[in-house]
């Protein structure tokens, strides 16, 4: 489940988080996650599983310890090289934080449109992925007609569009039912693929016990990086990934010969 060096996609050394003069929140978090993996972040309410995430997708810097981002010290980062970063990581929010003025269409769009893409590529990916998560007849609706369940989708659909490296997902499933909670589940496997890092926060046990993912675990602030058996499951998740990266450009290479 683990790796080591710069090929990590986050690495977290002995991280603490307090909030002013409290007591810390999270206590000497250390793990790493290969290129390529797929984790369950599990806890009860409380246990900071938010608040570990947002470390990850800084919004939040640590009182102390080591975090790294797609081999970048985040305390020797500058802050102009932050954007360019924070473009690579999706994330899915709890609270949604759609934009209330832009249709359902629009919402999704939006990352697309940050990063210059074609508009009749947008339309195209856009529509596809909406019908995918069951909203092909909300396009034009804004979030504020929509159902809790249907601006769930919404923003899953926004945060996976652009292919992102990492993508960070808290209670992504909160809000619907068991049959949509899988479907949008075998939509992250289908991303995680395609090589990107997904790590899915979530209090729902049962569902991480379908899916076999390796999971951390936090508990009143401290971590738990799994078993033996799970952290193997995880290296073995991220060598198939570097396996089939190897064998594209392999194949790549033999068609560029031809």
């Amino acid at each position: 489940m683990t790796t080591e060096g710069s090929d990590c996609v986050v690495r977290f050394e002995s991280v603490g988080l307090r909030y002013g003069l409290g007591p810390e929140v999270l206590q000497d978090i250390s793990f790493a996650l290969a290129p390529g993996s797929f984790h369950f972040l599990l806890g009860a309410s409380g246990a900071g599983k938010s608040t570990l995430l947002k470390l990850m997708y800084l919004a939040l810097k640590p009182t102390r310890g080591l975090i790294s981002l797609f081999g970048h010290n985040m305390a020797t980062t500058s802050r102009r090289q932050l954007p360019a970063l924070r473009r690579r990581i999706g994330v899915v929010f709890q609270d949604f934080r759609l934009l209330h003025h832009l249709s359902a269409f629009d919402n999704v769009a939006l990352p697309l449109r940050v990063a210059r893409v074609r508009e009749n590529e947008i339309r195209k990916h856009v529509v596809e992925l909406l019908t995918w998560v069951g909203l092909k007849d909300h396009v034009n609706i804004r979030p504020t007609i929509l159902s809790g369940g249907q601006q769930q989708r919404v923003a899953i659909a926004r945060a996976v569009i652009a292919r992102p490296k990492l993508l960070l997902a808290d209670e992504p499933t909160g809000n619907v039912d068991d049959r949509m909670a899988m479907r949008l589940m075998h939509l992250f496997e289908e991303l995680n693929k395609l090589g990107t890092t997904i790590v899915i926060a979530t209090h729902n046990e049962t569902l991480a016990g379908r899916l076999g993912h390796p999971r951390l675990r936090l508990d009143a602030g401290w971590l738990d990086a799994g078993t033996p058996d799970q952290q193997a499951a995880g290296k073995t998740a991220a060598g198939a990934f570097a396996a089939a990266t190897s064998k594209s450009r392999a194949e790549q290479s033999s068609e560029s010969a031809v």
